[in-house]
């Protein structure tokens, strides 16, 4: 077997059974843009017409044809005939004995990812080096590759930065975000990010230099002053009457807000352990110890937060902190199986926050009220008595907030096997509660809700009237509102081939994503629908890019595995299409995992469609047909005819010689 290793990042290199080739004999650009173009893409498989497309985009395709068998004869002769296969319309690298630095960059990403792993974090930014082939930097076919790589990095190198700070590595965070600032040097969070690094390790001085720094960029390349913000935390840094200890509570309990909003909730108990090292006023170790027991509650661990809790309970100074404790409490039960108790404390806590409490308070309470009647089996009754009893309130985005909560709630109703067939009922009941008391919110809710189980049922005009009218109505609501409608209206236009409509749908979900309070729900949702969106265009690299863009969401925000279900399937079938299997067998876990805690017809054809592809991309093509026929039978069964069909489609596909390819 032949080793082919190619390297793309900081220069491109080649080697074959450990023999580098030479750099000048790929003197022709074209034979080495051809290596590199099947090195980059998933599967490392090309199409004829894409490579023409791709390196002669001006030619018609008779002379790009002619100078593609050119170009194939001349790479060929350089790495060996065997090394670029052809396999009907496709050009490939083989499956055996190839290394691609591209694919360790993403092997080591999804590591990193899944496991917060400093060393895995650190293996994978130094593996980019200079970043992807800068001798290409103005060939167009490179571009959008190395923009997107450049844009993960910075993503892997934030998370990576804030792993070490809130393990107490200061002085490696430190050195993480003086990368993202030599990659950017205007970015002004990263700057305020310096110079809180710099103070929590004592180095005052450097951090009223980093400040200077910024002030001095920004004049220069923009001609601004640092924000309000910023300007507010180089005071507070470099005030020489705030004591040390002070400051450093401050920080620390900054850092660990961010790793809870980040979806870390173990670098957030650090970051609130070293806070409390420092806390002196008796307000501040409550609060403290409150958001210790909040941020181990995420970690389902009762057990760790107790002690925080009892700390916090000595120390609360006012009504509105004991509800929030009331709240915790609300959680730890429920989390030890005690729904009688978790529903009297968190109605208590309910009822403090609306009569002492904050906006964020009275829906934490909300959420628990929710998620109770939800364990409890009786989610519909308890979110219509919630809905009464809020109509005559104007929470405004609050509301929209429980909602939104809400709506990720409903996905047990729409796939549940002895719920799902009566939500359409459900959604017009609420519906009428809206409209009886005029709540807003809740007719936006229902009309979703009411949508979304048509949509599932392919009943695709009265499905778009519905979401249509539900997007109209959280618009009133203002930006920050619920972006669910409008990926529902994508995900109805991918199924009907209205792909420029669905493009559309996701721009104006991305925007609303941006800004919610509840980004992990929404991102997720939003990557799950733009790979399906791609996948209906049959566009496998772009599926693929929803899933790694997923992954990374969940680092910045924390995970939805049920937001994020329909990503599952459909990528799995593109990692099988281009023949990565490690990539499908990932996802078919996923999917496994979550269809075993749920166990429905609709969770398991997600599973056993998943586990098709990964047969699929194995080869298998007995037993792929077995596990599409199964997912069929399931979404039949579930009432989803569309993809009851989507899975019969895989039967046949499972059939074709070109989708096979992957197990050769």
């Amino acid at each position: 077997m032949t080793e082919l290793c190619i390297s793309l990042f900081g220069a491109f290199r080649v080697e074959v059974d450990g023999g580098g080739i030479a750099p000048e004999v790929w003197s022709q650009r074209k034979p080495a843009a051809l290596v590199k173009l099947l090195a980059l893409t998933p599967g490392h498989r090309l199409r004829r017409e894409q490579a023409m497309d791709t390196l002669w985009p001006d030619l018609d395709p008779l002379a790009a044809a002619a100078n593609l068998r050119k170009v194939l004869h001349a790479a060929r002769r350089i790495l060996g005939s065997d090394l670029i296969q052809s396999v009907g319309d496709l050009l490939c690298l083989p499956v055996a004995g190839l290394s691609v630095d591209v694919d360790e960059y993403w092997s080591l990403v999804a590591v990193a990812r899944r496991s917060r792993d400093a060393d895995a974090y650190a293996a994978a930014i130094e593996l980019y080096r200079d970043g992807l082939l800068p001798e290409d930097r103005y060939e167009d076919w490179a571009v959008a590759a190395r923009e997107g790589l450049q844009a993960d990095w910075l993503s892997l190198v934030e998370e990576f930065a804030g792993t070490l700070e809130a393990g107490g590595d200061l002085n490696g965070a430190a050195r993480a975000v003086q990368r993202l600032l030599a990659a950017d040097p205007v970015r002004e969070d990263a700057h305020v990010w310096l110079m809180r690094l710099y103070a929590l390790a004592g180095r005052r001085d450097e951090a009223r230099r980093q400040y200077a720094r910024l002030r001095e960029v920004l004049a220069e390349e923009l001609g601004v002053e640092p924000s309000p913000e910023t300007q507010r935390h180089f005071e507070e840094i470099s005030s020489e009457q705030t004591a040390e200890p002070e400051l450093s509570t401050d920080l620390w309990e900054r850092v660990g807000d961010l790793r809870v909003r980040s979806g870390d909730p173990l670098g957030a108990v650090k970051a609130f352990d070293q806070a409390l090292m420092t806390a002196a006023a008796r307000e501040t170790r409550g609060r403290l110890h409150r958001k210790c027991a909040a941020a181990w509650l995420m970690q389902h661990s009762p057990d760790d937060a107790e002690p925080h809790l009892g700390q916090a309970e000595k120390l609360a100074p006012d009504a509105a902190e004991q509800g929030r404790l009331s709240c915790l409490r609300a959680n730890v039960a429920w989390e030890r199986g005690d729904l009688s108790a978790a529903r009297r404390l968190a109605e208590r806590a309910h009822g403090i926050a609306q009569a002492e409490g904050e906006s964020d308070d009275v829906a934490a309470a909300l959420e628990a009220l929710a998620f109770i009647s939800h364990v409890e089996g009786d989610w519909r009754p308890g979110l219509q008595a919630q809905i009464e009893g809020l109509a005559v309130v104007d929470f405004g985005v609050r509301l929209a907030r429980f909602c939104d909560f809400n709506h990720c709630l409903g996905q047990y109703q729409l796939y549940g096997d002895a719920l799902a067939d009566d939500v359409e009922d459900y959604a017009r009941q609420t519906l009428a509660v809206g409209e009886r008391t005029d709540a807003i919110p809740v007719q936006a809710f229902a009309w979703c809700l009411l949508g979304e189980s048509l949509l599932l049922r392919a009943r695709w005009d009265e499905a778009d009237a519905c979401l249509e009218r539900s997007c109209e109505l959280y618009a009133v609501l203002g930006s920050r509102s619920v972006a669910l409608p409008w990926l529902r209206r994508a995900e109805l236009a991918a199924c009907v081939g209205a792909h420029d409509t669905a493009a559309a749908y996701l721009k104006r979900a991305t925007a609303i994503a941006t800004v919610t309070p509840m980004a992990r729900h929404a991102w997720a949702r939003l990557h799950a629908t733009a790979a399906l969106a791609a996948a209906e265009r049959d566009e496998p690299e772009l599926v693929i890019a929803s899933v790694r863009a997923t992954q990374a969401a969940a680092a910045r925000y924390g995970d939805c595995p049920t937001c994020s279900a329909l990503l599952n399937p459909v990528g799995a079938r593109a990692f099988a299409l281009v023949g990565d299997r490690e990539g499908a067998r990932s996802l078919a876990e996923a999917a496994a995992l979550l269809a075993g805690s749920l166990q429905s017809a609709a969770w398991s054809a997600m599973a056993e469609s998943a586990a098709g592809s990964v047969a699929m991309a194995h080869g298998d093509r007995s037993g792929a047909r077995k596990r599409f026929q199964s997912a069929a039978a399931q979404y039949e069964k579930a009432g989803h005819r569309f993809w009851a069909d989507r899975a019969l489609t895989d039967v046949a596909a499972a059939e074709s010689e070109v989708e096979a390819v992957g197990a050769s």
